[in-house]
């Protein structure tokens, strides 16, 4: 589903609110955006892997995009990045996905000082979450590895200094989760509060290791109501939307929450805003008439 347009961009300080116009938001120039995470954010990579099933390179996909062409976004238009991004200011839409411009080495050097997306769809935060179903996808740990060829490469460029200024200036966005719940919802191999102990523990982890990296600023996007996803649905007579998996995309929240601050006051220049996800997609699916808001707190 393509987000819908957003009227205003809403962040939350320390209880209070302020509600932003898109238009101003934009007007300002961001600094390069690093993109990580699965379908939510995926804008081609799953193209370029040659045994991966997790495709949308056919239609319908991209009805609504340049020329109604499928991307590799597993949209009907843009997704959550090109969204984010494009709120932020400075894109038209997310940048491109890492594979594409490994392929085309002329311009790599180039284009990754503007930001790289290196979303997989049907990856997830284990390692091996999607390969079972899918063959072949780019685990967030393969990611950050990938990251480490980027930032790599700008120290080549900028040198080691000035390299490091520009990756601790950039935005990280984060979006990931869904894949290792459905596997969850298929597999059970523990009960449903270690697994959502052992998710935490995994994200932790993976932060940590972007923040080893360089990485200072992150925008992480919490599970969306996945129960709610035709597949989902299609379990049930009705047509509902899945208890099971939206509980524990709603209980996975709040961890996330509390891992994220811990975060920020141990680790120097951490900084993070938290969107809700879950929150934000209900409001659309229970409201779809009407303007909505994106709804970020900010640390």
């Amino acid at each position: 589903m393509e987000i819908c347009e957003l009227g205003h961009l809403q962040w939350e300080f320390n209880g209070g609110v302020s509600t932003i116009p898109t238009n101003k938001a934009a007007s300002k120039p961001m600094q390069p955006v690093f993109i990580f995470g699965d379908s939510t954010v995926d804008v081609g990579t799953n193209n370029h892997l040659k045994n991966c099933t997790a495709r949308a390179n056919h239609p319908y996909y991209g009805i609504d995009y340049l020329q109604s062409k499928p991307t590799g976004r597993f949209s009907n238009g843009q997704n959550a990045a090109d969204t984010i991004v494009t709120l932020l200011g400075g894109y038209k839409h997310s940048p491109p996905p890492f594979l594409a411009l490994l392929k085309n080495s002329s311009s790599f050097t180039g284009k990754i000082l503007h930001g790289v997306n290196f979303a997989s769809g049907g990856c997830g935060l284990d390692k091996e979450t999607g390969k079972d179903p899918y063959g072949v996808v780019v685990s967030l740990e393969e990611q950050i590895q990938q990251f480490a060829t980027v930032k790599g490469n700008i120290t080549a460029i900028l040198g080691e200094s000035n390299g490091q200024l520009l990756l601790q200036g950039s935005m990280y966005i984060m979006s990931i989760g869904s894949n290792d719940i459905m596997s969850y919802i298929f597999t059970h191999p523990v009960t449903p509060e270690l697994f959502i102990a052992n998710l935490t523990a995994t994200y932790a982890i993976h932060l940590k290791n972007l923040y080893s990296l360089g990485a200072r600023k992150f925008g992480v996007i919490s599970v969306p109501p996945i129960g709610c996803c035709p597949i989902a649905r299609s379990f049930s007579p009705v047509g509902d939307c899945a208890k099971e998996p939206n509980d524990l995309a709603i209980a996975f929240y709040t961890p996330l929450e509390s891992l994220l601050k811990n975060l920020s006051s141990t680790l120097e220049g951490f900084k993070y805003s938290l969107g809700n996800a879950y929150n934000m997609t209900m409001n659309i699916i229970e409201k779809p008439i009407g303007k909505h808001n994106l709804v970020f707190g900010v640390h």
